[in-house]
């Protein structure tokens, strides 16, 4: 009787050591130890583990990344490493089309929509008042978020790794500050939302749209002062809260300016 020799174990009874170089790009370098950030390194491991989880064991989320090429040819998620590969990996391009090479989810959102975490509430209403579809509750569980992503392809924003080392994730994005402005000038610029500015549109307190409503149905619910000096009123067809061109909504326009204009 003859016996194979397992190619994954050396003539010692060990595991064989092997070696593969990583060169991370552009933001996925905030997951890196320094001495790995924005360079090539090597990274040894044992077996042939699937490269999605050798990305996550680097330090990396699967969630953030959007492209990998091994050698120059690009692979997915379920590729098995063998050692000596020479590997690059990206992160999402939600803006730019590389249809050409292997993508790790099946599309980008063209339609950009969010679901936050539950530290990130300024930031979802500020999301909200330039008129993103961003769903946010202070109880969300994590199961919660990836079950709401999936089936209504949102964008996963958070402050929580773990909740983008989920093996179902397929879009979502780690906020770095801790201060709710820096996070939203993050996200705009991270996903290069400039272009897609809606305000007006959405209620800031429920994430409901907003339709005009006729002044003649609003006596009941506003002083008669403001119905008097404004004019035109808007409706959340969530929550009900009634909006109007007041001296907040002056504030709003110089905000949106200065986003635009930074």
């Amino acid at each position: 009787m003859k016996f194979g020799r397992d190619e994954n174990i050396g003539l010692n009874h060990s595991p064989v050591i092997r070696k593969a170089s990583f060169r991370f790009y552009e933001e996925l370098n905030d997951h890196l130890p320094e001495a790995w950030r924005k360079k090539a390194f090597n990274y040894e491991f044992k077996g042939r583990p699937g490269i999605k989880n050798t990305i996550q064991a680097i330090g990396v989320p699967h969630g953030e990344v959007d492209l990998i090429l091994v050698n120059g040819e690009s692979v997915g998620f379920d590729y098995q490493m063998k050692g000596g590969e020479e590997i690059s990996v990206y992160p999402q391009f939600e803006s730019l089309d590389i249809s050409p090479v292997v993508r790790l989810r099946p599309k980008p959102l063209r339609e950009t929509r969010f679901v936050v975490d539950v530290n990130l509430g300024k930031l979802a209403q500020k999301l909200r008042l330039l008129g993103f579809d961003t769903l946010f509750r202070n109880d969300f569980e994590d199961d919660e978020i990836i079950e709401i992503s999936l089936n209504e392809k949102r964008i996963i924003l958070t402050r929580d790794k773990g909740i983008l080392k989920q093996n179902a994730v397929t879009h979502g994005y780690f906020i770095r500050n801790d201060d709710p402005k820096k996070q939203l000038t993050e996200v705009i610029d991270r996903l290069q939302l400039q272009n897609s500015f809606r305000p007006f549109s959405r209620c800031s307190n429920c994430n409901g749209e907003l339709e005009e409503v006729s002044k003649s149905k609003l006596a009941s619910r506003l002083p008669d002062d403001t119905l008097n000096y404004y004019h035109e009123f808007w409706k959340c067809t969530g929550c009900g809260k009634i909006y109007w061109e007041g001296s907040h909504f002056e504030k709003i326009l110089n905000w949106i300016d200065h986003l635009l204009n930074r």
